[in-house]
């Protein structure tokens, strides 16, 4: 009995996780762009932690971009704001400006 709430509370951490890695409003730095796949790499700046610094940095995410369009103001290095959605477990760009 104990080993199952032990997977049960596991796996409802896992998707807590896992939807706050799409959530809206995020910022981060451009790392990377491909053009030609419309898919850019973006260093997801962390948010401020107990015992932690806010500049640090967090994830480094890749996405495809909903609209190829959306990746012609940026370039690697930039700061940015961004959204994304989930689908099909590949990361999708919704919403991206520059900072």
């Amino acid at each position: 009995m104990g080993t199952a709430k032990i997977i049960l509370a596991a796996a409802a951490a896992t998707t807590v996780l896992a939807s706050s890695a799409f959530a809206d409003d995020m910022t981060g730095t451009v790392t990377s762009i491909n053009r030609l796949n419309n898919t850019i790499s973006i260093q997801q700046t962390q948010k401020g932690t107990v015992g932690g610094s806010a500049g640090g940095a967090g994830a480094l995410q890749q996405f495809k971009a909903k609209d190829a369009a959306m990746l012609d103001a940026v370039h690697a290095g930039d700061r940015v704001t961004y959204s994304a959605t989930d689908a099909d477990g590949a990361g999708t760009l919704t919403t991206l400006k520059k900072q």
